[in-house]
């Protein structure tokens, strides 16, 4: 292997073997023939190398083997076939944890994590105070880990596998542990790694870190490495793959630079008059995205949302769009009966509940008129998306008045969850793109 590669894994597989019940086990160990066993590839023929001081960020929907080639890597499980070569020194935040005795004082736990990962005492002691300031966690350092919360639990497990100051760090989904300060305090750490010229392998459902620190991605689904690529390119990829719309001839570059074909614009973003390409089968935009299996609605349906979409730059439906780009959030609605001036509108809220942002076609000042019973519209709210990286929930409305009472029509909320994806994230919800000038 080159003096320049750090990770190199070659065609490796994983397969799993499923049983009809779990007597079957034994009666496979005693030679019995009776019994049907299915084999399942975690992960296929899987190859890729992570170069010294790189940063690799790998992808995918759950069930893709993401963690399975951590595991791998690292040793934890051994792969069916294939190879996997490692030049330095691993620390890996898998499962916080794993290995801490919970008789031992979290002190002798630190101890006993760095001998696992081949330390001697001398190191351990000359990291002992950066690993027990940085876990916070005051006296209890000296007590059982039985007696830990949750929370310090894991803080202490983050700091022995940070503070160690490996050649090689494997991150799966450990920077968000403990609380707001605590991940801040993580997310620092790791950019110090990345500036010293570690070597990062990372895997995260966060699309914001994963553009913002990896300088290569790689692309899973469902046990197949299926592209690799600039972070933006196979994110792109990813936001396909997740509403099922990424077919087997798209590539990384067609896809990030919107250069699709017209069938495959139809299939992407849904044809805009309502009907498929062939212009026969209804095609809904919603079919399109990640819904949530719980929405909430209600109303009078005088007038009815029977469809909605969120629209990246390109056009295509999406529940994931790029921080400082345009989009678009739209909706069809029909009349079931004669409706004077309905309102239409959108709210944004964030995982906790909160209200956001939001508009709609009255503070808009756009007038629709009257419907009439069996008339529809398509309502399309375009604006560029300057909310931080982070998930939140997207709600639909439809109201008006009737004589001077104001009425609800339909109101559909959280029917999905927007991912707003950032290279920059800045202090609250909204970035307010500040101009920086120092003379």
């Amino acid at each position: 292997m080159s003096e320049d590669i750090a990770i190199s894994v070659e065609n490796v597989s994983k397969i799993y073997k499923l049983y009809n019940k779990p007597s079957d086990r034994l009666k496979e160990v005693l030679g019995s023939k009776r019994i049907t066993v299915r084999e399942h590839f975690a992960l296929s023929d899987v190859s890729f190398q992570v170069g010294r001081g790189e940063t690799v960020g790998i992808i995918g929907t759950n069930g893709s083997g993401k963690s399975t080639i951590l595991k791998i890597i690292t040793g934890v499980l051994n792969p069916t076939g294939g190879n996997v070569a490692i030049e330095g020194r691993i620390s890996a935040l898998l499962e916080l944890g794993a290995g801490f005795n919970m008789e031992y004082t979290g002190v002798e736990n630190v101890y006993l994590n760095g001998t696992m990962m081949g330390f001697s005492n001398e190191e351990i002691d000359a990291k002992l105070d950066d690993i027990l300031s940085f876990a916070d966690i005051g006296d209890f350092v000296n007590q059982p880990v039985k007696t830990y919360s949750s929370g310090m639990f894991v803080r202490l497990a983050f700091a022995v596998a940070i503070n160690i100051e490996p050649e090689i760090l494997i991150v799966d989904e450990a920077l968000s542990v403990g609380d707001v300060f605590f991940q801040s305090k993580c997310y620092h750490k790791f950019e110090e790694f990345k500036r010293m010229g570690k070597t990062i392998l990372f895997v995260s459902h966060d699309l914001s870190s994963i553009s913002k620190y990896c300088d290569r991605v790689i692309l899973l689904d469902k046990g197949h490495k299926r592209a690799e690529g600039a972070p933006k390119q196979i994110v792109d990829m990813y936001k396909k793959l997740l509403v099922n719309q990424l077919h087997e001839d798209d590539d990384p570059e067609s896809i990030a630079s919107g250069e699709l074909d017209a069938d495959k614009a139809d299939r992407s973003a849904g044809a805009g008059d309502g009907q498929s390409a062939a212009g026969t089968d209804r095609t809904l935009w919603k079919d399109s995205l990640v819904l949530n299996p719980q929405i909430v609605e209600y109303g009078e349906k005088q007038a009815e949302i029977y469809d909605f979409a969120i629209k990246d730059e390109n056009g295509a439906v999406t529940n994931t769009i790029e921080k400082g780009s345009k989009c678009q959030f739209c909706m069809k609605v029909r009349a079931n009966r004669d409706v004077a001036n309905p309102i239409f509108a959108f709210t944004i809220k964030n995982l906790q509940g909160t209200e956001i942002t939001g508009t709609n076609s009255y503070f808009e000042d756009h007038e629709i008129g009257d419907l009439k019973a069996g008339e529809e519209k398509e309502i399309t709210f375009t604006q560029e998306m300057n909310l931080q990286g982070n998930e939140y929930l997207l709600s639909f409305g439809c109201t008006g008045y009737i004589q001077g009472e104001f009425h609800v029509y339909h109101r559909l909320y959280d029917v999905c969850n927007l991912t707003v994806v950032s290279y920059k994230n800045t202090v609250g919800f909204y970035d307010m793109n500040s101009e920086v000038e120092i003379v």
